[in-house]
């Protein structure tokens, strides 16, 4: 029976992957809002340009950024800070689920005919203004974390979720939204942060997914944002 059930499982897991690879060059559209309020439809997927497709790749270009002798054009390199912040671990609960770009990719495409999925970006104001992932709505973790100093935008962002405040001060998470989480990168605590104010408050794990990866694995994989 465990290992029917081990192979049940990897058969599950394998085809989930196999209808989900196709999304990153084929890409799913998302509604977004403009600053005007009109709806723009963009497209989200694995952005590789045609001049980087014929860039030969080997050890030293990958993992030392040594490439000029390649003529890389500048369209394919990126560059980030990766010395801040603290490693997370890969699971923050059993009942949460850590999700990679094709499972983001998934959840996007599925939210797009679901209102009760919310694709949620935990960071500040400014770091959202400046690139996220489209179709992404900003709930800064900060107003989960303290709450109390933050009151107005905290019950904001509980009506925003589908959280119902009763008059006792109770939450009512019967229509509560089933929602993905992401910050900065896997060493960035703001989401982590979030998803554990949530969990304090009564938010039920089961609708919580957590996008370890974050903006820089995003970009790095070469996936579309708000800001070319």
């Amino acid at each position: 029976m465990f290992y029917k059930t081990i192979t049940t499982s990897l058969l599950l897991a394998s085809l989930t992957l196999s209808a989900n690879t196709g999304f990153e060059y084929d890409g799913i559209t998302i509604k977004t809002i403009d600053a005007s309020g009109k709806i723009k439809p963009i497209i989200v997927k694995r952005d590789i340009p045609e001049e980087c497709k014929k860039v030969p790749i080997n050890n030293t270009m990958v993992w030392t950024g040594n490439y000029a002798h390649l003529k890389v054009p500048d369209a394919c390199k990126s560059t980030y800070v990766h010395t801040t912040g603290k490693l997370l671990p890969m699971h923050l609960h059993e009942d949460i689920s850590t999700y990679g770009e094709l499972e983001v990719l998934a959840f996007m495409k599925e939210m797009q005919s679901d209102d009760s999925m919310l694709l949620i970006d935990g960071r500040k104001q400014d770091w959202y203004d400046y690139r996220t992932i489209p179709g992404a709505v900003n709930l800064p973790f900060h107003h989960f974390k303290e709450r109390e100093s933050f009151e107005f935008e905290f019950e904001h962002a509980l009506r925003t979720l589908g959280v119902v405040i009763d008059e006792d001060d109770t939450f009512d998470f019967t229509k509560a939204k089933t929602i993905a989480i992401f910050c900065n990168g896997p060493w960035c605590s703001q989401s982590v942060a979030m998803i554990e104010a949530l969990l304090e408050i009564g938010y039920p794990p089961e609708k919580i997914n957590w996008y370890r990866g974050g903006i820089q694995t995003w970009l790095a994989a070469g996936m579309t944002c708000t800001r070319d």
